[in-house]
């Protein structure tokens, strides 16, 4: 890895909280010159504007999620277990390494749904990642007679996504951490009873 490889990496590692935590609008300048400790020259003179360090930031953000994510998947031997594992992380993301501020998808989905179009269109395509993985592992199970067929495998995928970021904005928008237990208890019984 070259050395300005090596800063990028370090700014957005460095950043990658602060955009998730205050969103785009609310991270400044300052923020990020006091987080890396590095000068506006020697940040801008390795993204072209704030708009790069906030993709790559999400884009870091995600990747630690999707990570935390397979790591439990590859732990289950059924198709049952691997969509289980969605529910269980999120039910425990404070006691795993997950982002300092949480989901970057809610995070940044409600502030760049109407004022960042590079970022709602980075939201989008994970949400559709994780819709189509979540497609994939039902039709296998199907396939496996894990599953009774037949499933809207689509419609389970979006609803499963839609508790799973509903209980992770409730929570956040009421401090009720038990709120978060209750709609996993839901997405779980959800999956069992495929």
């Amino acid at each position: 890895m070259s050395k300005a490889e090596r800063t990028r990496e370090f700014i957005v590692e460095k950043t990658a909280p602060i955009f998730n935590t205050k969103g785009y609008a609310g991270t400044s300048l300052t923020d990020m010159t006091e987080a890396t400790g590095l000068t506006k020259g020697s940040i801008y003179g390795n993204f072209a504007n704030k708009d790069e360090v906030a993709l790559a930031s999400f884009d870091h953000n995600l990747k630690k999620v999707t990570n935390i994510i397979t790591q439990e998947m590859a732990k289950e031997t059924t198709i049952k277990g691997k969509l289980l594992a969605y529910a269980s992380v999120y039910e425990n993301s404070l006691k795993l390494p997950f982002p300092v501020g949480g989901c970057p998808l809610l995070n940044t989905a409600t502030e760049a749904d109407d004022t960042h179009p590079q970022l709602k269109e980075k939201v989008a395509e994970a949400i559709t990642g994780w819709k189509n993985k979540t497609i994939a592992l039902i039709k296998q199970g199907v396939e496996n007679k894990e599953f009774k067929a037949p499933v809207n495998a689509e419609q389970f995928a979006l609803t499963m996504i839609a508790m799973i970021e509903g209980a992770i904005m409730i929570v956040k928008a009421t401090g009720k951490l038990n709120y978060r237990k209750l709609v996993m208890q839901s997405v779980e019984k959800m999956i069992r009873d495929l």
